[in-house]
């Protein structure tokens, strides 16, 4: 996919749909519970050996597994070693790939059940670091300069909540989701990606802009 030579390194598109299932839209969150299982234990699944090396050190929350099996050993490698590896780049892509391809089901913009490894409707590109050029120990305060979108991306949640449910109506009446809606949930998508690659992922330096847009 062609992006302009100034585009963020964190990029998401997804296909706007001509029509909508309503059925498919009635029952969405029980149709999503089976994949939702698997979205939530792809992370999880891997930190459960770091936990079992490191029992009571760690809770045994979803963000406490991912803490601890992905986000520190990214800051120690970088720190000490200033090297980021593809395979844990290409890891972490494949996931946060799969994961917003779920949460774009969930969202109502695509009836296409969630696929553990095909692209699908959901386009997300996330551009791998040359660690050299990455600052060493920037890792350790870019949740703290993060703030700023935290704050952000908690009121834009509660727009995309209530953006979702305007819009399960509306699938439900016109079989449509309303053009306008459809942006705006896409583009509080493509922001947290942004904030993700920025201070999880650790891809760049380049603080996320504040914007929805691509």
């Amino acid at each position: 996919m062609e992006h302009p030579p100034d585009a963020y390194p964190a990029r998401l598109e997804i296909d706007y749909p001509e029509s909508l299932d309503r059925f498919s839209t009635l029952f969405r969150i029980p149709f999503g519970i089976p994949i939702g299982i698997i979205a939530y234990l792809m992370p999880v699944a891997p930190a459960l050996a770091v936990s079992l090396a490191v029992e009571g050190l760690i809770d045994d929350s979803g963000s406490g597994w991912f803490f601890a099996a992905f986000f520190v050993p990214l800051v120690l490698m970088m720190l000490f070693q200033r090297k980021y590896p593809r395979w844990w780049f290409d890891f972490l892509l494949e996931l946060t790939r799969f994961q917003y391809r779920f949460s774009a089901y969930m969202s109502l913009l695509t009836d296409k059940y969630p696929s553990t490894d095909e692209e699908q409707d959901v386009h997300l590109e996330l551009d791998y670091p040359d660690a050299e050029q990455l600052h060493r120990a920037l890792p350790l305060v870019k949740w703290l300069l993060l703030i700023p979108h935290y704050v952000v991306l908690v009121i834009l949640g509660i727009g995309a909540f209530f953006a979702i449910i305007i819009a399960w109506f509306a699938i439900l009446v016109t079989g449509r989701y309303p053009r306008g809606l459809f942006n705006f949930v896409v583009g509080v998508g493509r922001y947290g990606l942004r904030v993700s690659a920025y201070g999880f992922l650790l891809i760049t330096d380049r603080y996320p802009p504040f914007r929805l847009g691509a």
